[in-house]
């Protein structure tokens, strides 16, 4: 029960994943919406991988394992589910609490 209500340290708050985003060297941000979703408008420079597709995994295990990967969807839900699966894969990634929504207008 403990470590449902547990902080994970790859779930940021909008200033703090943009600001890790912008400091991180080899940062790639990634928007794991629907294409659709994606484009209805999307954080300008975000790559679209929709984690609900069948072959997201697959997709993954092709990434570059020397970049850090910032994920975002409409909510945090999403990204959040895509974020642990990266991290099994071992890749460095973190989630945007919130969604897209949360993302800083400055």
């Amino acid at each position: 029960m403990f470590n449902f209500f547990s902080k994970n340290p790859n779930n940021l708050d909008g200033n703090a994943f943009k600001n890790e985003f912008k400091s991180t060297k080899n940062a790639v941000l990634l928007d794991v919406r629907t294409p659709n979703e994606y484009n209805g408008g999307s954080i300008p420079g975000s790559k679209n991988m929709d984690c609900t597709a069948s072959d997201f995994q697959a997709k993954v295990q092709k990434l570059d394992p020397d970049k850090t990967y910032f994920l975002f969807c409409r909510s945090g839900g999403r990204s959040g589910g895509a974020v642990k699966l990266m991290e099994k894969m071992g890749f460095k990634s973190f989630n945007l609490i919130g969604g897209i929504g949360s993302w800083p207008k400055q």
